[in-house]
């Protein structure tokens, strides 16, 4: 038996209660509004919400940014045991995303951040608030839109199985054992990926490279020449009826990330919500390209229909006999630099007709299909999560995750 089965089986062995964030908090309250100006090199260390998505994990003990409590407004600060939440993101799926601080100093919490102050080990919190259970306790009720928001309210009404404190440290003793474990060998694959992707970059370079060579040998065409050019639309969101009984995939810029498969379709509409828009169905085949935003220039390949909104291109050959559908993916991936131009400090964005003016080198459809069986084993490799390194890293993830998952997973004692 385990030192944790021991510790279960000794202090709690008919289950564990379970209580809401709010029972168990000695206070909660919103950090005050902390912007990008305000940062300075040195001064009091604070976090504003995006650091949580992006530069904070289960836990920290030092903040990356700091500023002048001076400048701020109402302060509102944290210190060593308290678990923050961010209450503002652009997915449903990460909405409230959190950590726990376990450093020595005083800190300020930004503007949408959510600071829970409480007795309970706080790893051990941050651990169990990232369960797929808490999780989903955090996204419910919530609208996908452009900018998710949760609320005070809302974190107080999570419920987590809460045992006793030996039982929560010697939980916390093994997950950072294993995390760290988990966190080597991926840094172990991801940097072989990155080596691979590197070589499939200069590879893809050098296939695609027609520069001098005989017209005959390889021709140069707009888009608009050889290909089907369209965006989408987006259904009204004020009408339930377009989003309702959904069965047809609808797709964002977002999925443009330079890979060939899709594998993160999260929004549908309904046949009602295609009829009453400019959405339109692209079919199999189609290659992608993001007109506006950070992912302007990026592409994707649909292997299944689905609807596009207007910030994506659908691009199409004209006569397949001609143009290989994924060799004018691989070739549209040479086009990004022609799009960042675009951006010259702005917004970047992109209409149809500078996509169809765009130009790309047409090789005999022997010679494409030579590029493409290249280039498809490379992107598998890198990019595949069925397959490849990609697969073997997001392997990694989901046991961690079912792991952590198990460990936290706990019979609740009856009341």
């Amino acid at each position: 038996m385990s030192r944790l089965e021991e510790l279960i089986a000794e202090l709690c062995p008919d289950g564990v209660e379970y209580k809401t964030l709010g029972e168990i908090a000695t206070d909660i309250y919103r950090g005050s509004g902390i912007t990008r100006e305000q940062n300075t090199p040195t001064g009091t260390p604070c976090v504003r919400y995006g650091e949580i998505y992006t530069t904070y994990n289960i836990w920290f003990d030092k903040c990356v940014s700091y500023t002048d409590e001076k400048l701020i407004n109402s302060n509102k600060y944290f210190e060593y045991g308290d678990v923050l939440f961010a209450i503002t993101g652009e997915s449903v799926e990460d909405i409230a995303k959190s950590c726990a601080y376990v450093g020595n100093e005083k800190c300020l919490a930004g503007g949408d951040i959510i600071v829970l102050k409480h007795n309970q080990e706080p790893k051990y919190l941050s651990y169990v608030l990232s369960t797929s259970d808490s999780q989903k306790q955090k996204s419910k009720g919530k609208v996908k839109s452009k900018v998710v928001h949760s609320n005070v309210q809302s974190i107080k009404e999570i419920k987590i199985p809460i045992p006793p404190l030996s039982v929560q440290r010697e939980i916390v003793r093994i997950l950072d054992n294993f995390t760290e474990l988990t966190a080597e060998l991926t840094a172990e694959l991801t940097a072989e990926l990155t080596a691979r992707k590197k070589q499939y970059g200069y590879y893809g370079n050098l296939l695609l490279n027609f520069e001098g060579q005989k017209k005959e040998d390889v021709q140069w065409m707009t888009l608009g020449e050889v290909c089907v050019v369209q965006s989408g639309g987006t259904p009204s969101k004020t009408k339930h009826e377009y989003w309702e009984n959904s069965e047809i995939k609808w797709l964002g810029s977002t999925v443009c990330q330079n890979q060939k498969k899709i594998d993160n379709v999260t929004n549908y509409i309904s046949q009602l919500g295609l009829k009453n828009s400019s959405a339109k169905i692209m079919k199999k085949g189609t290659t992608l390209i993001a007109l506006v935003g950070a992912t302007i220039g990026k592409i994707a390949f649909l292997t299944f229909e689905a609807a596009i909104n207007q910030n994506i291109a659908g691009i199409y050959p004209r006569d397949t006999s001609r143009l290989n559908t994924s060799y004018l993916f691989y070739a549209c991936g040479k086009l990004y630099n022609d799009f960042t131009r675009l951006s010259q400090g702005k917004l970047a964005m992109a209409n149809l007709s500078f996509v169809k003016g765009l130009k790309i080198p047409i090789p005999s459809l022997e010679e494409q299909e030579r590029i493409v069986s290249i280039l498809d084993r490379f992107d598998a490799l890198c990019n595949d999560l069925t397959s490849g390194l990609a697969a073997e890293i997001e392997a990694r993830r989901k046991q961690y995750e079912y792991y952590r998952d198990k460990l936290l997973t706990f019979k609740e004692a009856k009341a």
